[in-house]
């Protein structure tokens, strides 16, 4: 299991990286394994405000839907549009080309409540 030591993350298997006041997010690698071959990703909120841990998505794969979940409260500035024709980037490549979302970060001390790396793997049992 891929757990880049550069990025934060969330006990809901988002990843973050943060650059300057922008965040770029996606599911982490033990998601989507866990999820298995994903066929659509759905994001209702770009453009809008969400406050930290409220749905900005969802993500659907062969078997299952699954909500997912901001990271950090702000403002969705971007979805990631190729994974409307090519949602398996998400499986192939989550912490590249399968980003979900870029976020406006509206307070930026709730950085600090993401998990480091070390403090992610605890939280799957790596």
């Amino acid at each position: 299991m891929n757990v880049p030591a550069d990025l934060k993350y969330t006990k809901d298997h988002e990843w973050v990286k943060i650059e300057g006041d922008i965040a770029i997010v996606g599911i982490t690698d033990f998601a989507q394994g866990e999820l298995g071959d994903i066929v659509y990703v759905d994001v209702e909120t770009l453009d809008e405000e969400v406050d930290k841990d409220e749905v900005f998505g969802t993500v659907e794969a062969v078997k299952t839907v699954s909500d997912l979940f901001m990271p950090l409260t702000g403002e969705v500035i971007e979805f990631n549009e190729v994974l409307e024709d090519d949602s398996e980037l998400v499986n192939k490549d989550p912490y590249g080309e399968g980003w979900m979302i870029k976020i406006k970060i509206k307070d930026a001390s709730e950085i600090d409540d993401l998990l480091d790396a070390d403090a992610y793997k605890e939280v799957v049992g790596a």
